[in-house]
């Protein structure tokens, strides 16, 4: 189970801080050896992740991963423009200049911002969106280079096909086999030139994306609502690709919005430490969330964004920093009641491991829910087509659609949940504190837990493999399983784990699909007892599969 560090909740102490020299120097002479599993390209719940230091995240992986992009793209016909971006990871500059040698030796039409200006997840996902509306040939797709809120140390990409979300799983799995394919031939087939002739290419070219990004944030959110609000707002970037982008969205809408750290440092000196004595720009950790937390009272409303700014962290007077399934929560109420343009079919899409609270939010409504696998990849199709109003996982991530109903994104967008808590305030007089706990007079007040333990690559795939026969038990913490599930119910995916409800609970056990840990996810609607017993039955049946031989 979860072991809290000492230092969680502090500031970071120099002794913990990464050495970006050595973490990048080993970037570029570090060599990964294919007969290693952990050294090999292996594509999580949203692209390849590792470390440098680790020989998980070098540049061979990196000229791997990119030419078999180009070949994907090369057989799937996808021959418009890639638009690629980075976050403010260490890795992130050295990965993008690896990819860009290869995507110009291959004749890639590639769109970079200017000056090597950070770029958020959500703004490619916009950017590949708009592109392609109305084509019906000439697509553009994506590459995003980040490994999201993970410590400093880790590097990560991926790749965003032509509907401008996550790649879906048989995507990915061709990537990541052809990938290893060429580092199992030392890297044969892969074409390249230099840097310095790859910016020179006439395949490569300057993009703007901020101005039409934050031009376009008024027909997702009701900005007029939040400036005639007169709301005092704030917002840490937590040192992430979005640090240049608030102050840009500030004077556009001539907001109240003071950015209260606008730091840049690969070492993330100025984070506090996380639960587990690392650094980690995770908005909806209290320990991470800190220096934010202690500003609550100075502002109407307050958020943070992940280093790539596809997850949001809400701070309100009322109840300081929000779980994300309390907000979640909040956002389905909300939204499907003031966007009266959005269609009567739109569903509301969520994780097996997101509260079952969102749940009876939604069917209180009248409206379906879409149930999927961890990983926002699952909810791109629909949130394309218009038939997700919202897609929302646990971990603090959302996308919703504009105020007519149509597309906005395909991935995350952390922006947007951010600026919808100052609109919700706006509008409706009370922050999304307070309209959570109005919320749980008719749905319930669950509580939750989740249990975080580090975990070898072969106890990863154990948890992975988990079956229902595994359970032998027809009780759950004194109620009667209703449900043992190993695939999604809203698309009959593999969870990657197991998920077992009551009526009035449930547990989900699974291996992360970006870090190597597992965890643990419960929820009661019967009390914090109630819960303890289904986190400790849960932790039993963990340990067992995990002793197998």
């Amino acid at each position: 189970m979860m072991q809290i560090s000492p230092l969680a909740g502090k500031p970071a102490p120099p002794d913990i801080l990464v050495d970006i020299p050595r973490l990048v120097s080993a970037y570029y002479t570090d060599k990964p050896d294919p007969a290693v599993p952990a050294q090999r390209v292996a594509f999580g719940t949203s692209g390849h992740r590792g470390s440098s230091f680790t020989r998980s995240f070098n540049e061979d992986h990196i000229l791997a991963i990119t030419q078999s992009i180009c070949l994907y793209r090369k057989a799937h016909r996808i021959d418009g423009p890639l638009f690629m971006g980075m976050d403010t990871h260490a890795l992130s500059v050295p990965a993008l200049h690896t990819a860009l040698e290869v995507l110009a030796a291959n004749g890639v039409t590639v769109r970079l911002a200017a000056t090597d200006e950070y770029t958020p997840t959500p703004v490619i996902s916009h950017a590949i969106v708009g592109y392609n509306q109305g084509r019906k040939n000439g697509w553009a797709d994506g590459i995003v280079i980040t490994p999201s809120h993970n410590p400093p140390h880790d590097g990560g990409f991926k790749y965003n096909p032509p509907q401008g979300g996550g790649a879906a799983t048989a995507v990915t799995e061709w990537i990541q086999a052809k990938s290893n394919e060429l580092l199992d031939n030392s890297l044969k087939g892969v074409k390249r030139m230099l840097l310095e002739k790859a910016r020179r290419a006439a395949t490569t070219q300057t993009h703007d994306y901020l101005h039409p990004y934050v031009a376009d944030l008024g027909h997702v959110l009701d900005l007029d609502a939040i400036r005639g609000g007169g709301l005092r707002l704030g917002v840490d970037p937590l040192g992430g690709a979005g640090v240049h982008y608030w102050g840009a969205i500030a004077a556009y809408y001539r907001l109240d919005l003071t950015v209260v750290n606008p730091a840049v440092d690969p070492t993330f000196r100025f984070m506090a430490v996380d639960w587990d004595g690392q650094i980690r720009m995770d908005p909806s950790s209290a320990y991470a969330m800190q220096g934010l937390i202690k500003l609550k009272d100075t502002f109407d409303v307050a958020f943070a964004c992940d280093t790539d700014h596809d997850r949001h962290g809400i701070v309100t007077r009322s109840h300081g920093l929000l779980p994300p399934n309390h907000y979640l929560t909040v956002c389905v109420d909300y939204l499907f009641r003031h966007r009266p343009d959005w269609g009567s079919a739109a569903a509301v899409g969520k994780s097996v491991v997101t509260s079952q609270l969102l749940e009876r939010a939604a069917t209180r409504l009248g409206r379906r829910v879409f149930e999927t696998p961890v990983g926002f990849k699952w909810f791109a199709e629909g949130l394309l087509d218009g038939s997700l109003g919202l897609a929302a996982e646990e971990s603090a991530g959302a996308a919703f659609s504009r105020r007519n109903g149509q597309v906005w994104t395909t991935d995350k967008d952390g922006f947007i949940p951010a600026l919808l808590a100052a609109e919700m305030t706006a509008r409706l007089g009370h922050d999304p504190g307070e309209l959570y706990q109005d919320l749980t007079h008719a749905l319930g007040d669950p509580v939750t837990a989740l249990a975080e333990a580090p975990a070898t690559l072969a106890q990863r795939q154990k948890l992975a493999a988990l079956t229902a026969s595994q359970v032998t038990s027809t009780e759950l913490a004194g109620e009667k399983i209703t449900a043992i599930l190993t695939q999604a119910p809203g698309n009959h995916a593999p969870i990657g784990g197991l998920k077992v409800t009551t009526e009035n609970g449930w547990f989900a056990a699974r291996p992360s699909g970006t870090e190597a840990i597992y965890k643990v996810y419960g929820e009661s609607f019967l009390g914090a007892e109630h819960l303890a017993k289904i986190m400790a039955q849960a932790q039993e049946m963990v340990d067992a599969a995990l002793a197998k031989s």
